[in-house]
């Protein structure tokens, strides 16, 4: 009597597990790669022209270096802790760490309903969870030490994002709260931003002579990472189903109109208060339409889209001008 293979290793006609379905994988991957490339090179590059020159090269690296780092402590740790469900460390808030992502074995299976593997599903999440740390560098540039950027990642990564993740998308709020974030509107971006908000209270403020002026070193290249965050947010928001479906069909051309709408608004009021277009203003306005779809990029009709580019474009202006 013949020995059966272990169900992960299982194949059909086509020499493929059973469970698998090509395109949802197909997807996933490309998704979650063109995520990678708003971080790297994307906001590597953003981040490198956005600011003085003597602060390039250290803005730049602040971005690389956390991308790497999060790989290694996702892979280690922090993904169990983030959606390990069946084994908690603390129930609703933390998953326990039993180097899950190292094993083949366990990569090769399916994750959950979803038709393709674990492998693929924790690549996913980690350019998220990239993202995020990365996003909060934006708040540091040209004020933390990069010494103390290599200490923050990890501890951040370990102690913030993975309550958050795991509580949300996983854990105690998804369970009590019934809480509806598509694509990681309060996991990634309310994090991030609360984040880098009270890291440069404590960090303190740039020198005097660099508050005095402070404007970006390369325009161009400025404007080629914030394309890359842009266009990369297909996957961002497109991924967020775990399927080649209709729903990331529309997730992708909501976010893409909140965007646009948003970039346009922010325009307008620039020239009807200052008599000109920025190109910073610009770039400002593209940002906060990103942020504003993605938690309802998939559960929002087109026409609400509009709307909420149109807030998004507008409210953010007033309270920073």
């Amino acid at each position: 009597m013949a020995a059966s293979l272990p169900p992960a290793y299982q194949t059909d006609d086509l020499g493929k597990p059973a469970w698998l379905n090509p395109g949802d994988n197909a997807w996933q991957l490309t998704a979650a790669t063109i995520v990678g490339m708003q971080s790297v090179p994307g906001l590597v590059i953003l981040y490198g022209s956005i600011v003085k020159k003597k602060w390039a090269v250290n803005s730049a690296f602040m971005a690389l270096y956390a991308f790497a780092a999060v790989l290694v402590m996702w892979v280690l740790f922090v993904y169990d802790m983030s959606f390990n469900a069946t084994d908690p460390l603390v129930k609703g808030l933390w998953g326990k760490p039993y180097l899950l992502a190292l094993g083949q074995k366990q990569m090769l299976q399916q994750f959950g309903t979803s038709y393709f593997p674990n492998a693929t599903n924790v690549f996913f999440q980690f350019v998220f969870a990239a993202i995020t740390v990365i996003l909060i560098a934006g708040s540091l540039l040209a004020r933390m030490n990069f010494h103390a950027w290599m200490l923050f990642v990890p501890l951040w990564l370990t102690f913030s994002y993975s309550i958050g993740a795991f509580a949300l998308w996983t854990g105690y709020f998804r369970t009590k709260f019934i809480t509806i974030d598509f694509a990681g509107g309060y996991v990634i971006h309310l994090s991030s931003g609360v984040a880098g908000f009270t890291a440069a209270y404590w960090v303190g403020p740039r020198s005097a002579k660099d508050r005095e002026t402070f404007l970006p070193n390369n325009v161009l290249l400025m404007l080629g990472g914030a394309g890359m965050l842009w266009l990369g947010w297909s996957g961002f928001n497109g991924g967020a189903p775990l399927a080649a479906n209709l729903l990331a069909s529309l997730a992708v051309i909501n976010t893409h109109i909140c965007t646009a709408t948003s970039l346009v608004t922010w325009l307008c009021l620039d020239m009807s208060v200052f008599g000109k277009p920025s190109l910073i203003g610009a770039v400002q306005g593209m940002i906060t339409g990103l942020v504003c779809i993605t938690p309802g990029a998939g559960v929002v009709q087109p026409w609400a889209a509009v709307v909420m580019g149109l807030l998004s474009g507008s409210v953010p202006w007033f309270t920073m001008m």
